[in-house]
């Protein structure tokens, strides 16, 4: 395998793996390697610095600095955790949490057996999928729940 920096006509930089260097001029050739970003095909190799791993001493003395670019995706990786971190907090404290009761209450709900409320919880695929199916307004969150105990 061989990793390779890559940059589109629209000036975007990404990284890509390919098998071989042959592989990845023979997918060139053929328009399949696009652009991470924006999905242009026209792609080539952007100029690399080879990876050389210090000896164990130097490694010890001379701290690593990272590229503007790997800061930005800790910047971007932060900004995400905080956000889903948000999100959590949001439903945790102003939704009901049913666990794995979650499909059969939302279908109460739904039918009007049960009152309205806010909830959260787990379901199988096959009842999310059921409850979709019929009509029933849910959406996956992007977190598991905290076990809530007695």
């Amino acid at each position: 395998m061989i990793q390779y920096a890559l940059k589109c006509s629209e000036g975007h930089s990404f990284d890509s793996w390919f098998q071989s260097a042959d592989a990845f001029d023979k997918l060139a050739s053929a328009g399949m390697v696009t652009c991470a970003v924006c999905g242009c095909a026209e792609v080539e190799k952007a100029i690399m610095t080879p990876r050389v791993r210090p000896a164990r001493s130097a490694a010890r003395l001379v701290p690593e600095k990272p590229d503007a670019q790997s800061i930005d995706v800790a910047t971007s990786t932060q900004n995400i955790e905080q956000a889903l971190s948000e999100l959590r907090r949001e439903v945790e404290d102003n939704s009901d949490y049913v666990g794995k009761e979650f499909a059969s209450e939302a279908r109460k709900m739904h039918l009007g057996d049960a009152p309205e409320r806010s909830i959260y919880g787990e379901a199988k695929p096959e009842e999310a999928r059921a409850l979709i199916e019929d009509g029933v307004p849910v959406a996956p969150l992007p977190f598991i729940p905290s076990r809530k105990a007695n």
